[in-house]
């Protein structure tokens, strides 16, 4: 038993360390990086100042570590206190039903993640975000954004873990194929759900409709060969100075959101390749690689977990009764977690390449000047680190870095002029 002890803390703490040790790594590389390249960030990014930049990283990073730090130091006592055990044992002497046990045991694990990080999020909402002008919450929307998101998840939780929890029991050895097709259809689902019920909860969405912003948004359309009667401005700006835009939905679901940020900072021609590129990720079927992409992976994380909970060991580990199948069952997804981050290149992999395809989707339709410029906007109007150290990169990034991007755009727009003259001048990092 010994030995499983020290393979879990390992995993659970190597993994950390392993992740804190990168982020400091590419600190010190982007600091470097960006002082070389101070001539580029001003030409390009149009960052007068380089080092409020890397202040800034600095600040997220540090509080981003403390806190998981905080988070893995609460988690190992809470089990190895035996504090879990002891709620896992009052709730199978509790007389309630298994499934109500199971459920009462994640909300309280959520509910306590949520009270940690809660210190978390104020410093950083209302100190790191205030200090470098990006917040623009108060106190009370935050409080109410705090209890409307704690409702919608402890909701959520409720009620897939007690569907699972449900299979678990009806189906003790086909559960994982079913929890499995329970996942699939609830991300599915939260494609149409989440815009049109859970965000509105949180932000405005005016329909853009009979304006110079529309009819930019129409031309986009008609040159993408897309069609799309939903459009929307988010109220981005009452919370954060940070500026996207994202596409969501099939189907007659298809919805295109722009913050208002986004449409306040860029010219129009840039929201207009920013629109483009979001909507290549539908032309291209990337919406349904990375469905079928979370599908496999899903398949493969209940397929371990369903082995894991058939062990007697897993029980024996924390002293859980044999009863309590949902508290073993989170261990054996501790067990699992680690080896899912450190398998995030894998998946990385396809999403730089569907970001790629993106780019060049929007260089297509909107050419290649806008596009680098819409890049370099988003850069440096969110203070973004362009230079992340590469193993960093491999772990983290899921779009390729801003310079790289640029020089990509900027390269396909000369290939594409060909003889018809010269190249736009966009600069690019070496």
């Amino acid at each position: 038993m010994l030995e499983l002890h020290v393979l879990f803390v390992v995993l659970l703490v190597g993994t950390e360390a392993f992740f804190s040790a990168l982020s400091v790594v590419n600190l010190r590389y982007g600091a470097k990086t960006v002082r070389a390249e101070a001539d580029w960030m001003r030409e390009t990014l149009d960052v007068d100042d380089v080092e409020t930049v890397l202040e800034y990283q600095r600040a997220r990073t540090g509080l981003s570590l403390v806190q998981t730090w905080v988070a893995l130091g609460f988690l190992l006592v809470a089990l190895y206190s035996g504090l879990l055990t002891d709620v896992a044992v009052a709730l199978t002497e509790s007389g309630l039903p298994v499934l109500a046990q199971g459920v009462g045991f994640v909300v309280l694990l959520l509910l306590g993640a949520r009270v940690v990080g809660v210190p978390f999020d104020l410093y950083s909402t209302f100190v790191v975000e205030e200090q470098f002008g990006f917040n623009n919450q108060t106190p009370r929307l935050w409080l109410r954004d705090f209890a409307i998101g704690l409702v919608v998840n402890t909701l959520l939780v409720a009620v897939l873990a007690g569907a699972v929890f449900w299979f678990v029991d009806q189906l003790p050895t086909y559960w994982p194929a079913a929890a499995w097709g329970l996942l699939v259809a609830f991300s599915l689902a939260m494609l149409v759900l989440k815009p049109r019920v859970i965000d509105p909860l949180f932000n405005e969405f005016t329909p853009v409709e009979e304006s110079d912003l529309r009819d930019a948004v129409d031309d986009v359309f008609e040159r993408a060969g897309f069609d799309c009667d939903q459009v929307y401005e988010m109220d981005a700006s009452k919370r954060s100075g940070h500026s996207n835009a994202y596409f969501v939905g099939f189907g007659r679901t298809k919805r295109v959101v722009l913050y208002d940020t986004l449409v306040e900072q860029m010219t129009v021609p840039e929201v207009q390749s920013v629109l483009a590129h979001e909507l290549a990720h539908w032309k291209r079927g990337h919406i349904w690689k990375f469905v079928a992409l979370g599908a496999l992976q899903f398949a493969v994380v209940f397929g371990v977990l369903g082995y894991l909970v058939s062990q007697p060991w897993l029980f024996t580990m924390f002293g859980f009764p044999q009863e309590a199948t949902y508290a073993a069952l989170f261990v054996a997804l501790l067990f699992v977690s680690p080896v899912m981050q450190l398998s995030s290149p894998l998946s990385n992999y396809f999403s730089l390449a569907y970001e790629r395809e993106a780019d060049a989707f929007a260089v297509e339709v909107m050419g290649a000047k806008p596009m680098a410029g819409a890049l370099a906007s988003l850069a440096g109007e969110n203070l973004s680190n362009p230079f992340p150290h590469p193993l960093y990169e491999t772990f983290h990034y899921d779009h390729p870095p801003i310079p790289e991007r640029i020089k990509y755009v900027t390269e396909m727009g000369e290939a594409s002029e060909g003889e018809s003259g010269p190249a736009e001048d966009v600069p690019t990092a070496d």
